[in-house]
């Protein structure tokens, strides 16, 4: 058996189940209505280098194809709503990705800073001077 298949294997799947995941939670929050069930998408990356540039401007390339296709699912009453979903989901992106060159691309296409990662606290962490 071949490791490095087999880690890119994996890698594909987890890149998939992050993006999946990135892509639908923005859509809950940024889609007209509330919809029990928000569309998702996937985006595969395992066969990219993320941390060249030729390969992040690719991974950005699918993350904006798959974030219009997902918000597509949506009706807005606005365009100004639906570019504010497709933002939201690639940012969810690029977050997840952790990526810093992709983080570039997304700073650099929106004229904002790199959206920052998200912080989870477990029940058991604590910080210092903090319940």
């Amino acid at each position: 058996m071949n490791p490095t298949i087999h880690s890119s294997t994996f890698r594909g799947l987890v890149s998939t189940a992050i993006l999946g995941g990135a892509l639908a939670l923005s859509l809950g929050a940024s889609a007209a209505g509330n919809r029990p069930n928000p569309a998702s998408g996937v985006v595969n990356f395992a066969d990219l280098d993320i941390a060249s540039p030729a390969g992040a401007a690719e991974l950005y390339h699918r993350i904006h194809a798959a974030a219009v296709g997902v918000c597509s699912y949506y009706w807005f009453e606005t365009d100004a709503a639906e570019a504010r979903c497709i933002r939201d989901a690639i940012s969810n992106a690029v977050v997840a990705v952790g990526a810093p060159a992709l983080a570039a691309i997304y700073s650099a296409k929106y004229k904002v800073s790199p959206p920052a990662p998200r912080v989870v606290r477990s029940a058991r962490s604590k910080v210092a001077g903090q319940p």
